[in-house]
């Protein structure tokens, strides 16, 4: 067992027991680097900017960070179209998903 496991949707990646929405996997890889690229650069520039004690450069890239985000679909709207409930950040002991990630912790293989 190695990793932070994939809900077997594809829609949420678990991080220390709670849920975190993946990227579309709709998008076309070439668009999908890029916005990745994007993401990390925020990001770098995020903790440059609290480093320095920037206020304003810190914000310009949250804002950056959460654009980057919402265009991978990690954030916004969801990217499926059947109407399930958003469960991102919730608990996973808490969602549709705790049988599957409990089995996932015990090193079974989980149900799908």
């Amino acid at each position: 067992m190695t990793g932070n496991p994939v809900t077997p949707d594809g829609r949420y990646l678990v991080v220390r027991g709670r849920l975190w929405r993946c990227a579309n996997p709709a998008l076309p890889p070439a668009e999908r680097d890029a916005l990745v690229h994007e993401l990390m650069a925020a990001r770098r520039a995020k903790g440059a900017a609290m480093r320095a004690g920037d206020a304003a450069g810190r914000e310009t890239a949250r804002a950056r960070v959460d654009a980057a985000k919402h265009a991978l679909g990690e954030r916004g709207p969801v990217w499926w179209t059947d109407g399930a409930a958003d469960l991102n950040r919730h608990l996973v002991r808490n969602s549709p998903y705790a049988h599957w990630y409990e089995q996932w912790l015990a090193g079974g293989e989980p149900a799908g």
